[in-house]
């Protein structure tokens, strides 16, 4: 359900519409009484990045990834 609010209102009571709409209320801004934005909660996040989450997982990086490329390998990227 959906509350509908006019601007004037809106600016007035900004704090609690920003609260309903993190509670999951949709509010639908008008202006001269036409719908004109809508409030509502964002979608949540992926979840919260942690360090050393996928320990274990990974396996390690060989000491060949710190060598250079090959010319050829280089001329490929810089031609592109």
């Amino acid at each position: 359900m959906s509350v509908i609010v006019n601007v004037h209102d809106a600016k007035t009571h900004f704090s609690r519409l920003l609260d309903q709409a993190h509670a999951g209320q949709e509010i639908i801004l008008a202006k001269a009484g036409k719908p004109y934005a809508r409030l509502v909660p964002l979608s949540p996040g992926k979840g919260q990045r942690q360090a050393g989450r996928l320990k274990g997982r990974i396996g390690c990086i060989g000491p060949e990834f710190f060598e250079p490329l090959p010319q050829s390998e280089l001329d490929a990227w810089e031609s592109q």
